[in-house]
This record gives C-alpha cells, sequence and structure tokens, in this order.
C-alpha cells in the first residue's frame, strides 16, 4: 500500500509538472498557469471534506479520484482565463474582461461539472457487486468538484488580477534595467 501511494504521489506531481508546461505553453505566459492550478487545492478541500463527512479514508481509490479530479478543475479554471486572455486581446480591459469571462463561461462550467458529478453518483453510492470499494473515489470526486465550482468561480479571477498586476510589475522593472543598460 505505501509503494502505491509512492507511485500515485509520483504521479499527481508529475502531472501538475506537466499540466505547467503545457499551460504555459497554451496561454505563452509562465504566471497565467498558476492562476489555474491555484484551483487545484481548492478542489481538494472539498475531496478531503466529503471522504471525512462520509467516513471514508483516503486509499487507493480515493487517490484515483484526487488525480481525476486534477484535470476536471483544471478545466473550470481554463475556461475562465482563457476567455478573459481573449476578451483581453480584444481590447476590454483587465478588470472588466474578468467581470465579463465569468457570466460568460458560467454555464459551460455548470454543464460539465454537473454532468461529472451526476456520471459519479453511481461510483459514490456504491451500486453494483464489489462497488463498495470504488465509493471513495466517486466520493472524493463529487466533493472536491462542487466546492471547486463554487470556489473557483471567485478564486481564479482574483488571482487572475492579482497574478497580473505582478506580470506587470515585474515588466517595469525588467523595461527599467534594460532602460539603464542602454
Amino acid at each position: 500500500m505505501g509503494e502505491s501511494f509512492k507511485y500515485l504521489m509520483f504521479a499527481l506531481i508529475l502531472g501538475v509538472i506537466m499540466a505547467y508546461m503545457v499551460l504555459a505553453a497554451q496561454f505563452e505566459s509562465f504566471v497565467h498557469p498558476f492562476t489555474v492550478l491555484l484551483a487545484m487545492p481548492l478542489s481538494f478541500i472539498g475531496a478531503f471534506s466529503a471522504l471525512l463527512i462520509t467516513g471514508n479514508t483516503l486509499n487507493i481509490f480515493s487517490f484515483i479520484g484526487l488525480i481525476l479530479l486534477m484535470g476536471l478543475v483544471k478545466k473550470n479554471a481554463i475556461l475562465l482565463v482563457d476567455y478573459t486572455n481573449v476578451l483581453r486581446g480584444r481590447g476590454v480591459p483587465r478588470r472588466e474582461a474578468i467581470l465579463q469571462a465569468g457570466p460568460v463561461r458560467l454555464r459551460p462550467i455548470l454543464m460539465t461539472t454537473f454532468a461529472m458529478v451526476f456520471g459519479m453518483l453511481p461510483v459514490a453510492f456504491g451500486v453494483g457487486e464489489g462497488s463498495e470499494t470504488r465509493s471513495p473515489m466517486g466520493i472524493a470526486v463529487i466533493g472536491g468538484l462542487l466546492t471547486s465550482l463554487f470556489l473557483t468561480l471567485v478564486v481564479v479571477p482574483a488571482a487572475y488580477d492579482l497574478f497580473d498586476d505582478w506580470q506587470g510589475i515585474f515588466k517595469k522593472r525588467r523595461e527599467k534595467r534594460k532602460h539603464r543598460e542602454v
């Protein structure tokens, strides 16, 4: 069991690193992938809470659920950040783009989240033979998705605004250094 957890933890860390690299290439930024990856710990809060409330433990199946949850939660944050970047590319100011992206992307986020929640309900309820072993996976995924749904819609836009400010500060410092050197 310890060896399996070690390999699953390695898969989790490798997944985060690969996700960062892909997002950095997609957004052409080293900062905005952190905004997306910030949604993952928010989902873990809900997953661990759901396991605690239902009396389940962190086992192999619930850990697999956490890895599955990583990809699902990133999707919601990617939808928000990508559409905010599209709006900014059209010339919309940052704060206005953030405020427009939330309502526009809310429907796709709700649709995919609830589709996944309803799809995991049979797993969580333990329907079928031998399904009680897979039940913690469904519970972890459902708990993580529900909390990340609400927290992502608030935290990701706020983090986008904050990280974008930091990116602007670093750009100004870099330009000042280049200007002094010339």
